[in-house]
């Protein structure tokens, strides 16, 4: 009896150890590197459009106000409901409108969580491969 508790408490402590490395890898900062386009110069408003650069401290608002309540949270400490409120505002968005919302987002320091965010620079990028 004591060994079969004894091994149920190791397989459990296992199972904690390899859970905190998942959760540690998901967590770590992806890096994504978008191209840009050499012929693209970003003084034109159709290249502004789709650069996730700060060309102005400008904040752009997409409807999206409630969001400020997000400022300075790291995405691993959201809400399910936090969540689904930028879920829903991101999948309203036109394609177009991705980039400056990402840069809206930048300004007010809301960061995405990492499926968002891919998501996000995704469209950005297959944006600025179509033109």
């Amino acid at each position: 009896m004591f060994a079969l508790l004894l091994s149920l408490v190791v397989l459990g402590l296992i199972l904690l150890i390899i859970t905190h490395f998942q959760r540690k890898n998901k967590t770590e900062e992806i890096e994504i590197n978008i191209q840009t386009n050499d012929e693209c110069c970003g003084a034109h408003e159709v290249c502004e459009q789709d650069s996730l650069l700060n060309s102005d401290n400008k904040i752009a608002y997409f409807d999206d106000e409630e969001l400020d309540a997000l400022a300075n949270i790291p995405p691993s400490e959201f809400t399910p409901e936090q969540i689904i409120q930028l879920s829903e505002v991101f999948f309203t968005l036109k394609e177009s409108d991705v980039a400056g919302w990402l840069r809206s987002l930048q300004l007010r320091r809301i960061q995405l969580p990492v499926e968002l965010r891919e998501q996000a620079l995704l469209i950005v990028s297959e944006r600025r491969t179509a033109v």
